[in-house]
């Protein structure tokens, strides 16, 4: 296939330091997927705010991903981002705001993330009555299902669709749900709805065990990887760093080493997008290497890191592997 202007740009210009590790981490993930690989994306940050949907919808749609771990913000803030975009507030200044600009923020029902203000009631409150109905059918029946589930749930059945404010094809979740594509989400707890979900159970409303959790995830990844690592395997494109990439990569080691499966391929290609820096024992910072040593990586493992920005990076490697 004929790479379109943007790839053409990037294979022109992008030459040395991090824009040509940017393309040599592009060709890597295209030869994966060409020579029959499966890749898995994390998101950590707030890459549904800054709404990477409109180039990941069509990574998914094109059988581009098979799997995505994300937190539990970058789960629920694709949708806020659907439902509410006219409400949200962008503060180019963001750096000049003083704590009372900040609180005033909040006064006015605006939780900020860098330079782009959530709108709380809009966004918040728009999707939690309908959380709210599956949550409470699925425990009237007995049924427990994960955070992604209950939020696909929501999505297909249209009811959402009276609020929509940008095109749902770039929404990644609405991709996401159409497919029914495999998602993990570890620390889900910790996301808006997440604390929605622990009120309702402290006021006795609804009982933790409706929600699957952690473990649960876990044990999902566990029995997709077997599903799924034949072959040229399973990729990990890693944006960011956080538990959206530390909880599934470790999900090789576990089987390895805890479960002493002896016949578990390593994860076969490895990408992170990342500025950590890595003399703070940071392991998002770690270079690829490293995690030889945790029986994540086989030696030979292709191995890339790019050191920048995931809000222009990443659009620009999927732009390049969808050959725009």
């Amino acid at each position: 296939m004929s790479k379109g202007p943007i790839s053409q740009f990037i294979e022109h210009h992008y030459r040395h330091f991090n824009a040509a590790a940017l393309v040599d981490a592009a060709k890597g993930y295209e030869a994966h997927l060409n020579e029959g690989g499966k890749m898995l994306i994390s998101l950590a940050g707030a890459m549904s705010t800054a709404e990477l949907g409109i180039s990941l919808a069509e990574m998914i749609r094109q059988d581009k991903v098979a799997i995505i771990s994300c937190t539990g913000a970058n789960l629920e803030e694709d949708v806020m981002n659907l439902v509410a975009h006219s409400h949200y507030k962008r503060v180019p200044n963001y750096r000049d705001l003083t704590p009372q600009d900040e609180w005033d923020l909040l006064e006015n029902h605006y939780n900020r993330v860098t330079d782009t203000c959530i709108p709380e009631e809009e966004a918040f409150r728009r999707l939690q009555a309908h959380l709210e109905k599956v949550w409470k059918d699925a425990e009237a029946k007995g049924e427990r299902y994960f955070p992604h589930e209950f939020l696909y749930q929501v999505v297909n059945s249209g009811v959402l669709e009276q609020y929509y404010e940008i095109d749902p094809k770039d929404s990644w979740i609405v991709a996401a749900a159409e497919k029914n594509l495999p998602i993990v989400c570890p620390g889900w707890e910790d996301s808006t709805t997440g604390n929605i979900f622990a009120s309702y159970c402290i006021k006795g409303e609804l009982k933790v065990s409706t929600v699957k959790g952690g473990i649960d995830y876990m044990i999902y990844l566990t029995e997709w990887y077997r599903a799924n690592s034949g072959g040229k395997g399973v990729g990990f494109f890693q944006i960011g760093g956080g538990i959206a990439g530390d909880f599934p990569i470790c999900v090789v080691p576990m089987m390895y080493q805890d479960l002493e499966w002896h016949d578990v391929p390593f994860w076969s290609y490895f990408c992170q997008i990342s500025d950590s820096t890595t003399s703070y024992g940071s392991y998002s910072g770690a270079v690829p290497n490293e995690k030889i040593t945790w029986g994540k990586l086989d030696i030979n493992t292709p191995k890339y890191i790019v050191e920048s920005d995931a809000t222009i990076v990443a659009p620009l490697i999927f732009s390049y592997i969808l050959g725009l």
